[in-house]
């Protein structure tokens, strides 16, 4: 009992003391964890609702935040890791403030996101109820290497899962994950009209899966029908239901809402009435913090994408071509960016053309180069983020959009709080 208030209170007195400083979402969970090396499995153990994890390569963040929003519309106290960091550490400091003087959580439901390495450990001491896995692809390759070792990790999670699981149907490995025994499976997807607009890690990479290829056991809970602009079509089983006008933005967030409704449905085991509540809620959900989230300058948005492996920023291109901005691309190499930097290598950007207008972070002359290569116009490189922030938005106007990876990402909002109406992220 003493340990683990000690751990509690000197967590909240370093995340004070964090935020302060301006950032470091999961050093209190670090030292937490140091003091008290089961505050986490205590935590979470008696929740009445259980333990539900979302991960995979892409989107688990606005997922997450998706899903929380959700499950709160049908009346439950959710606890999540709302600043979107992802390791087991992150959500201590998530719960450090958040549980009682016994340890203990009072909330109906956990709903987490997990980066894929850390949910295999997350799992050998708490087992989730529900899991959501949204996609495989090729992330920085000095973190998990190959994709098919990225895809056993997240078996792990599917095989831990002891109530139900949802899978992307339209991802082979995912949809391979599927467990042989009585547990629910529900799946989301896409209607074939869609399949050529959501090329999976297969198809951007030479090994095409023919969309014949989805069995028809996996039929799916939650199929994307149509999607124009901001406006989706989305059927539950078979049933078309109206459609919805969302505030996320970039068609793949689109296409993992059809992951949150499942997951939602599924845990409240939604009649038709509940589940039309739920896809009225999802109308009002508002991008995560640096995955589409837009900041107003003056009267004109600022979009923040976040991009950290070459099926990401490959799929942030495509969701953002056909709406022009004034563009900054952002590349930090420090660890949570991932060292290796050769994956942007892997990114076509001619559709950036004719330029964009600032590159920085400590990688901007890299950047800089591969932009040249595809004949993209680079006006300005400024390594420093605060500098290259304000001579971007000084020298253009109308939308604007920044490409950042993770740690730039968290500089340049930083930078953005100081002058601007920025949402706090933990």
């Amino acid at each position: 009992m003493i340990r683990q208030n000690f751990a509690r209170l000197t967590g909240i007195g370093v995340k004070k003391l964090m935020r302060l400083r301006g950032g470091g979402s999961a050093l209190p969970g670090l030292i937490v964890e140091k003091i008290d090396p089961n505050f986490l499995k205590r935590a979470l153990a008696d929740i009445p609702g259980g333990v539900v994890i979302i991960s995979g390569t892409n989107g688990k963040t606005t997922t997450t935040k998706m899903v929380t929003q959700l499950l709160r519309a049908h009346g439950m106290n959710v606890f999540t890791n709302p600043s979107g960091s992802n390791f087991t550490r992150g959500i201590v400091a998530s719960l450090v403030d958040t549980v009682d003087s016994h340890g203990k959580l009072e909330a109906d439901i956990a709903v987490i996101e997990l980066d894929e390495a850390h949910a295999v450990h997350f799992v050998k001491a708490i087992k989730p109820r529900y899991s959501l896995i949204l996609n495989v692809l090729r992330d920085q390759l000095d973190r998990f290497g190959e994709i098919d070792h990225t895809a056993k990790l997240l078996q792990t999670v599917v095989d831990a899962t002891t109530e139900g699981v949802v899978l992307n149907r339209e991802d082979s490995l995912v949809r391979a994950m599927a467990p042989a025994d009585r547990r629910k499976v529900s799946y989301f997807g896409l209607s074939k009209e869609l399949r050529d607009l959501f090329p999976s890690d297969a198809d951007m990479h030479g090994g095409k899966v023919s969309s014949e290829k989805v069995p028809t056991s996996a039929s799916g809970d939650v199929i994307l029908e149509k999607l124009r602009d901001r406006t989706a079509h989305f059927s539950f089983g078979t049933k078309p239901q109206a459609p919805v006008e969302l505030k996320i933005d970039g068609a793949y967030n689109v296409l993992n809402a059809a992951g949150a409704l499942a997951l939602a449905r599924l845990i409240c085991d939604a009649s038709e009435k509940e589940s039309a509540i739920l896809l009225s809620e999802l109308s009002q959900v508002k991008p995560a913090f640096g995955r589409g989230e837009a900041i107003t300058i003056g009267d004109d948005p600022l979009e923040i994408v976040l991009v950290k492996n070459p099926s990401g920023f490959r799929l942030a291109l495509k969701s953002y071509a056909n709406s022009p901005a004034a563009t900054m691309i952002a590349i930090n190499d420090n660890y949570a960016d991932g060292r290796d930097m050769s994956w942007l290598w892997d990114v076509p950007f001619e559709n950036l053309a004719p330029n964009v207008a600032m590159v920085s972070g400590i990688r901007g002359y890299d950047m800089a180069l591969r932009l040249q290569y595809d004949e993209v116009d680079v006006v300005h490189v400024e390594p420093n983020l605060g500098e290259a922030l304000d001579r971007f938005i000084s020298r253009t106007s109308g939308k604007r959009r920044i490409y950042c990876t993770y740690t730039a990402m968290l500089s340049l909002r930083r930078e953005l709080g100081k002058k601007y109406d920025v949402e706090a992220i933990g």
